[in-house]
């Protein structure tokens, strides 16, 4: 699920005021607490509601007399919270992103001056330590990368290039080219190739649950680790 910033804005004063007022709002309330046009702000509820974050009901309004005395009201979904716990989530970890970053990239750099085997297994071993999907698909990237570096054809970087520029399923080719190329060839040592087989699905699990913007920090990645390993 999407929202825009100003979306997000709403459904943040929303949450805000139903914990305050411990009980559903009325979109005049949420419209001062913004200083928008009440009619503005019950626009925009009503986007919240056809997302699925947001509800409505109908109650009577004790200040007003006689028929036609209720008012509707409105207060987030269980959905809005899941919504805002990962959010947060998700800018927590993102402060930590250029710090992961640039770990990974310089551990490659080294990597690519030493032995491709010697570095395909160092690399898997950092993959318990990654907390955060998109921490996990960055280590994962360099795991793909190295396992490829392996191969004596370097004919393949043409295909890598094409990768960078298809969000996830340019993420999930290299995936599957990486892993094709594994179980195309023989190898001595079984324990490796499993592990390269279980990560490799993990992966393309993990990589179904982000959001955009992070598949967008992924593929711009994959290119900063690409040209890092060619000047190596």
């Amino acid at each position: 699920m999407k929202l825009t910033p100003r979306q997000q804005t709403f459904l943040d004063s929303l949450f805000e005021l139903y914990r305050e007022l411990k009980g559903p709002v009325h979109y005049s309330v949420v419209a001062e607490k913004l200083g928008v046009n009440k009619f503005s702000a019950y626009d925009m509820l009503k986007v919240l509601e056809e997302k699925g974050v947001a509800a409505s009901d109908y109650v009577l309004n004790d200040e007003q007399a006689g028929p036609g005395r209720s008012q509707v009201v409105f207060y987030p979904t269980h959905k809005a919270a899941q919504f805002l716990t990962q959010l947060r989530e998700e800018m927590r970890y993102n402060a930590d992103w250029q710090r992961v970053k640039e770990g990974i990239l310089m551990r490659l750099q080294e990597a690519g001056r030493a032995n491709p085997g010697e570095a395909l297994r160092e690399a898997l071993s950092n993959l318990p330590d990654a907390k955060t999907p998109l921490n996990y698909c960055a280590e994962m990237i360099s795991v793909l990368l190295l396992n490829l570096q392996q191969i004596k054809d370097h004919n393949i970087a043409p295909a890598l290039e094409n990768m960078t520029t298809r969000g996830h399923l340019g993420l999930a080719t290299l995936a599957g080219f990486s892993l094709g190329t594994t179980l195309s060839q023989e190898t001595d040592d079984l324990s490796l190739r499993d592990k390269l087989l279980q990560h490799t699905q993990r992966f393309q699990n993990q990589l179904a649950t982000l959001s955009d913007e992070s598949v967008g920090k992924l593929s711009a990645f994959l290119n900063d680790a690409m040209m890092t390993l060619n000047h190596t």
